[in-house]
Protein backbone atom coordinates (compact mmCIF):
# COMPACT_ATOMS: atom_id res chain seq x y z
CA UNK A 1 0.00 0.00 0.00
CA UNK A 2 1.07 3.46 -0.91
CA UNK A 3 0.81 6.42 1.07
CA UNK A 4 1.49 10.62 0.74
CA UNK A 5 3.18 12.22 3.53
CA UNK A 6 2.18 16.08 3.45
CA UNK A 7 4.73 17.64 6.22
CA UNK A 8 6.69 20.95 6.94
CA UNK A 9 9.65 21.80 8.54
CA UNK A 10 12.56 24.45 9.72
CA UNK A 11 15.46 23.27 7.93
CA UNK A 12 17.87 25.20 10.70
CA UNK A 13 18.91 22.13 12.24
CA UNK A 14 18.72 19.63 8.87
CA UNK A 15 21.63 19.14 6.56
CA UNK A 16 18.35 19.20 3.66
CA UNK A 17 15.69 16.60 3.27
CA UNK A 18 17.91 14.16 2.03
CA UNK A 19 19.41 11.70 3.93
CA UNK A 20 23.45 11.59 3.72
CA UNK A 21 26.37 10.11 5.82
CA UNK A 22 26.99 11.31 9.14
CA UNK A 23 24.77 14.28 9.24
CA UNK A 24 20.70 15.00 10.02
CA UNK A 25 18.47 14.93 7.69
CA UNK A 26 14.62 15.26 7.24
CA UNK A 27 14.16 12.00 5.44
CA UNK A 28 15.89 9.69 7.89
CA UNK A 29 14.05 10.90 10.98
CA UNK A 30 10.60 10.62 9.01
CA UNK A 31 11.91 6.98 7.92
CA UNK A 32 13.17 6.34 11.79
CA UNK A 33 9.47 7.03 13.29
CA UNK A 34 7.75 5.73 10.58
CA UNK A 35 9.43 2.33 10.98
CA UNK A 36 9.19 2.42 14.74
CA UNK A 37 5.67 3.28 14.70
CA UNK A 38 4.44 0.84 11.88
CA UNK A 39 6.92 -1.93 13.17
CA UNK A 40 8.21 -3.00 9.54
CA UNK A 41 11.42 -1.14 7.52
CA UNK A 42 9.69 2.13 5.82
CA UNK A 43 11.83 4.09 3.06
CA UNK A 44 10.25 7.45 2.55
CA UNK A 45 10.82 9.10 -0.59
CA UNK A 46 10.45 13.19 -1.28
CA UNK A 47 9.61 15.34 -3.52
CA UNK A 48 13.07 16.57 -4.18
CA UNK A 49 16.13 17.24 -2.18
CA UNK A 50 16.56 20.55 -0.04
CA UNK A 51 19.82 22.02 0.75
CA UNK A 52 21.29 22.66 4.33
CA UNK A 53 18.79 24.86 6.13
CA UNK A 54 16.25 25.69 3.94
CA UNK A 55 12.55 25.22 5.19
CA UNK A 56 9.86 23.49 3.77
CA UNK A 57 6.26 25.08 4.52
CA UNK A 58 5.00 22.05 2.37
CA UNK A 59 6.45 18.88 1.16
CA UNK A 60 5.12 15.56 -0.13
CA UNK A 61 6.67 12.36 0.48
CA UNK A 62 5.54 8.91 -0.52
CA UNK A 63 6.04 5.60 1.44
CA UNK A 64 5.25 2.27 0.81
CA UNK A 65 4.00 -0.48 3.68
CA UNK A 66 3.09 -4.07 3.88
CA UNK A 67 -0.04 -3.75 5.63
CA UNK A 68 -3.12 -1.24 4.99
CA UNK A 69 -2.85 1.59 7.71
CA UNK A 70 -5.89 1.35 9.86
CA UNK A 71 -6.16 5.17 10.72
CA UNK A 72 -4.24 7.53 8.89
CA UNK A 73 -5.42 10.65 11.46
CA UNK A 74 -4.07 8.61 14.29
CA UNK A 75 -0.91 8.05 12.81
CA UNK A 76 -0.12 11.42 11.92
CA UNK A 77 -0.71 12.39 15.51
CA UNK A 78 1.23 9.60 16.81
CA UNK A 79 4.23 10.65 14.18
CA UNK A 80 3.98 14.24 15.80
CA UNK A 81 4.19 13.51 18.93
CA UNK A 82 7.21 11.07 18.43
CA UNK A 83 9.04 13.85 16.00
CA UNK A 84 11.07 16.87 17.20
CA UNK A 85 8.98 20.04 17.48
CA UNK A 86 11.08 21.22 13.97
CA UNK A 87 9.03 18.35 11.75
CA UNK A 88 5.18 18.82 11.85
CA UNK A 89 2.38 16.44 9.32
CA UNK A 90 -0.09 17.39 8.14
CA UNK A 91 -1.63 14.14 6.62
CA UNK A 92 -1.58 10.92 5.66
CA UNK A 93 -3.21 9.95 2.35
CA UNK A 94 -3.51 6.87 0.31
CA UNK A 95 -2.70 7.22 -2.68
CA UNK A 96 -2.70 4.84 -5.76
CA UNK A 97 0.93 2.76 -6.39
CA UNK A 98 1.45 5.14 -9.63
CA UNK A 99 1.85 8.36 -7.61
CA UNK A 100 5.76 9.55 -6.88
CA UNK A 101 6.11 11.93 -4.80
CA UNK A 102 8.97 13.62 -6.89
CA UNK A 103 8.28 12.55 -10.55
CA UNK A 104 4.90 12.97 -10.41
CA UNK A 105 4.88 16.71 -9.77
CA UNK A 106 3.48 19.05 -11.76
CA UNK A 107 5.39 22.17 -10.34
CA UNK A 108 7.46 23.57 -7.06
CA UNK A 109 7.12 26.68 -5.79
CA UNK A 110 9.76 28.41 -3.61
CA UNK A 111 10.24 31.90 -1.45
CA UNK A 112 13.12 33.92 -0.59
CA UNK A 113 12.19 36.32 1.97
CA UNK A 114 14.34 39.43 3.24
CA UNK A 115 14.12 42.25 5.84
CA UNK A 116 15.82 45.81 5.16
CA UNK A 117 15.32 46.72 9.16
CA UNK A 118 17.09 44.79 12.18
CA UNK A 119 13.83 42.93 13.19
CA UNK A 120 14.78 40.43 15.81
CA UNK A 121 11.53 37.96 15.04
CA UNK A 122 12.90 37.71 11.85
CA UNK A 123 16.08 36.78 12.80
CA UNK A 124 17.67 33.28 10.88
CA UNK A 125 14.38 33.18 9.08
CA UNK A 126 14.93 36.01 6.90
CA UNK A 127 18.15 37.77 5.29
CA UNK A 128 18.74 41.47 6.59
CA UNK A 129 19.76 43.62 3.39
CA UNK A 130 22.35 45.92 3.89
CA UNK A 131 22.64 48.87 1.46
CA UNK A 132 20.48 50.47 -1.36
CA UNK A 133 19.11 47.39 -3.47
CA UNK A 134 16.01 48.59 -5.97
CA UNK A 135 13.50 45.77 -6.50
CA UNK A 136 11.78 47.08 -9.76
CA UNK A 137 15.24 46.75 -11.44
CA UNK A 138 15.54 43.24 -9.89
CA UNK A 139 11.58 42.30 -11.41
CA UNK A 140 12.71 43.51 -14.87
CA UNK A 141 15.45 41.09 -14.54
CA UNK A 142 13.23 38.19 -12.67
CA UNK A 143 11.13 38.55 -16.25
CA UNK A 144 13.98 37.63 -18.49
CA UNK A 145 14.02 34.17 -16.37
CA UNK A 146 11.07 33.49 -18.74
CA UNK A 147 13.34 33.76 -22.04
CA UNK A 148 14.95 30.92 -21.04
CA UNK A 149 15.03 26.91 -20.27
CA UNK A 150 18.73 26.37 -19.58
CA UNK A 151 20.02 27.49 -16.12
CA UNK A 152 23.26 25.59 -16.08
CA UNK A 153 24.62 29.49 -15.05
CA UNK A 154 22.73 28.84 -11.50
CA UNK A 155 23.56 25.32 -11.23
CA UNK A 156 25.77 23.90 -8.57
CA UNK A 157 28.89 22.39 -10.27
CA UNK A 158 29.27 18.49 -11.01
CA UNK A 159 25.85 18.05 -10.96
CA UNK A 160 24.78 14.94 -12.33
CA UNK A 161 21.54 15.17 -13.95
CA UNK A 162 20.07 14.40 -17.19
CA UNK A 163 19.39 18.06 -18.26
CA UNK A 164 19.54 21.33 -16.96
CA UNK A 165 16.40 22.67 -18.44
CA UNK A 166 14.07 23.89 -16.66
CA UNK A 167 10.64 26.13 -17.54
CA UNK A 168 10.02 28.78 -14.96
CA UNK A 169 6.08 29.70 -14.73
CA UNK A 170 6.52 32.79 -12.07
CA UNK A 171 9.52 34.68 -10.73
CA UNK A 172 8.40 38.02 -9.07
CA UNK A 173 9.48 40.04 -5.67
CA UNK A 174 6.84 41.34 -3.75
CA UNK A 175 6.46 43.68 -0.55
CA UNK A 176 4.81 41.62 2.56
CA UNK A 177 4.77 43.67 5.85
CA UNK A 178 8.19 44.26 6.99
CA UNK A 179 9.56 41.74 4.26
CA UNK A 180 10.35 41.46 0.41
CA UNK A 181 9.57 38.27 -0.93
CA UNK A 182 11.06 36.42 -4.22
CA UNK A 183 8.40 34.06 -5.14
CA UNK A 184 9.74 31.62 -7.97
CA UNK A 185 7.44 28.55 -9.57
CA UNK A 186 9.05 26.03 -11.97
CA UNK A 187 8.60 22.36 -13.08
CA UNK A 188 12.01 21.40 -11.47
CA UNK A 189 14.54 23.18 -10.28
CA UNK A 190 18.41 22.52 -10.11
CA UNK A 191 20.21 22.15 -7.20
CA UNK A 192 21.74 25.29 -5.62
CA UNK A 193 19.05 27.62 -8.22
CA UNK A 194 17.28 29.86 -6.21
CA UNK A 195 19.96 30.64 -4.22
CA UNK A 196 21.72 31.70 -6.95
CA UNK A 197 18.83 32.98 -9.07
CA UNK A 198 18.60 35.19 -6.18
CA UNK A 199 22.31 36.81 -5.97
CA UNK A 200 22.35 37.35 -9.04
CA UNK A 201 18.74 39.66 -8.96
CA UNK A 202 20.76 41.10 -6.13
CA UNK A 203 23.90 42.37 -8.39
CA UNK A 204 21.32 43.75 -10.76
CA UNK A 205 19.52 45.35 -7.47
CA UNK A 206 22.60 47.04 -6.46
CA UNK A 207 23.91 47.99 -9.18
CA UNK A 208 26.73 45.72 -9.93
CA UNK A 209 25.61 44.68 -13.54
CA UNK A 210 23.43 45.53 -15.85
CA UNK A 211 19.84 43.59 -17.24
CA UNK A 212 22.03 42.97 -20.32
CA UNK A 213 24.58 41.52 -18.20
CA UNK A 214 22.26 39.37 -16.33
CA UNK A 215 21.06 37.75 -19.90
CA UNK A 216 24.30 37.46 -20.96
CA UNK A 217 25.23 35.27 -17.71
CA UNK A 218 22.38 32.65 -18.31
CA UNK A 219 23.35 32.64 -22.17
CA UNK A 220 27.17 31.91 -21.05
CA UNK A 221 25.85 28.89 -18.86
CA UNK A 222 28.58 28.89 -16.50
CA UNK A 223 28.16 28.94 -12.83
CA UNK A 224 31.07 31.23 -12.12
CA UNK A 225 29.39 33.66 -13.94
CA UNK A 226 26.42 34.23 -12.26
CA UNK A 227 26.26 35.95 -8.17
CA UNK A 228 27.01 34.65 -5.13
CA UNK A 229 24.69 31.80 -3.72
CA UNK A 230 22.37 33.72 -0.89
CA UNK A 231 22.30 31.65 2.57
CA UNK A 232 19.67 28.81 3.09
CA UNK A 233 17.70 29.75 6.11
CA UNK A 234 15.76 32.39 4.16
CA UNK A 235 14.67 29.88 1.46
CA UNK A 236 11.64 28.23 1.74
CA UNK A 237 9.55 25.71 -0.08
CA UNK A 238 6.11 26.61 -0.35
CA UNK A 239 4.20 24.22 -2.68
CA UNK A 240 4.23 21.44 -5.09
CA UNK A 241 1.32 20.80 -6.95
CA UNK A 242 -0.03 17.37 -8.36
CA UNK A 243 -2.08 16.47 -11.54
CA UNK A 244 -5.76 16.58 -9.93
CA UNK A 245 -5.64 12.89 -10.54
CA UNK A 246 -3.76 11.89 -7.25
CA UNK A 247 -6.51 13.88 -5.41
CA UNK A 248 -3.82 15.35 -2.82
Amino acid sequence: MRYALILSYNGARFHGWQIQPNAVSVQAESEHALSLLLHENVSVMGAGRTDTGVHAEYFVAHFDVQNPIADTEKLASRLNRFLAQDIAIQKIIQVSDDFHARFSASSRTYEYRVHKQKNPFLHELSMLLVGNFNFEKMNQAAKILFDYQDFTSFSKLHTVVKTNNCKIMHAEWTQRGAQYIFTIKADRFLRNMVRAVVGTLFDVGTGKISMSDFRQIIEQKNRCSAGASVPGYALYLTDITYPEEFKL
